[in-house]
This record gives C-alpha cells, sequence and structure tokens, in this order.
C-alpha cells in the first residue's frame, strides 16, 4: 500500500472513533477515486439519467458518514461506498418509478388508447434483484460482480 492510501486508512479509522478533524483531512484524499466510482456506476445506467455523478458522490458519502462504521483498511472503504453508490440509485430508481405511476394515487379512467415506450428506469432495480439472489448462494461472487462491475477492478 502506498503513502496515500496508509493515510486515508488513518484518517478513517480516526474518523470512525470521532475525530472531526478526520473528515475535512480526508475528502481531499478519497474524492477522485469516489467520483471515477460514481461515473462508473452512472456508465451502467440508462440513457439521461438525471443523478449526476457529484451528486451521487455526495449522497453515498453522506450515507457513509452517517453509518460510522470501522473500516478496516482503504479497499473496505471503497468496496462499502461502492455499495453505497448502488443503493442510492436503487432508491433513487423506485421514487422515479414511484411518481411514474401516480405515487398510489386511484388512476383516471381513460378514453383513448395511448403508447408507453419500454421502462427502462428498473434495469437497476432488476441488477439489485439479480444480486440480492446470488448472494444468497454465492456471497463472494456478489462481491466479485461489484467489484468489477461498478469498481472497475480487474481481476
Amino acid at each position: 500500500m502506498d503513502f496515500a492510501g496508509q493515510e486515508i486508512t488513518v484518517l478513517l479509522n480516526r474518523l470512525t472513533r470521532g475525530n472531526a478533524n478526520a473528515e475535512s483531512q480526508l475528502m481531499p484524499l478519497i474524492y477522485h477515486e469516489l467520483k471515477r466510482l460514481a461515473n462508473s456506476h452512472l456508465r451502467h445506467e440508462r440513457p439521461g439519467h438525471t443523478l449526476q455523478a457529484t451528486a451521487l458522490v455526495n449522497e453515498a458519502y453522506l450515507r457513509l458518514v452517517d453509518q460510522r462504521d470501522a473500516f478496516a483498511t482503504r479497499a473496505h472503504f471503497f468496496v462499502i461506498a461502492s455499495q453505497m453508490m448502488r443503493r442510492v440509485l436503487l432508491d433513487y430508481a423506485r421514487q422515479r418509478n414511484r411518481l411514474k405511476r401516480g405515487s398510489g394515487e386511484t388512476p383516471d379512467q381513460l378514453t383513448e388508447v395511448i403508447a408507453i415506450s419500454p421502462e427502462t428506469g428498473t434495469q437497476i432495480q432488476e441488477l439489485d434483484a439479480a444480486l440480492a439472489k446470488l448472494e444468497k448462494l454465492e456471497p463472494r461472487q456478489v462481491r466479485v460482480v461489484e467489484l468489477r462491475y461498478f469498481a472497475g477492478l480487474a481481476v
């Protein structure tokens, strides 16, 4: 592990223990990698997705910091960050689909036939369902998929 990687691990441990200065020191060191992860996640989304990489990084980071989990290493942090980004995108897709379907309101009667384009916003939900099934069978394989597909790591 290089010096920056060691420094990130030390700062993550300090953050976990409640050191307020650690967060301000940590963000400049990890932001570029978080943005790369976000762009990797968004490449797999539908065209015209309205959530931007910066917003995905911010939302995932806020959720990560709120957890205050102990991160064993820098790599562990980025694996959890990638999972968190997937959850943010899943929540975003669910909310978008719920709004498109009227949020549970009773639909009005239609008197004309209308054409509806195929739903493309469900891809992240289908992927999440597939990964949940795989996790029941092979939890390690899910981590491999997350690291290769979302984090862009090689074998």
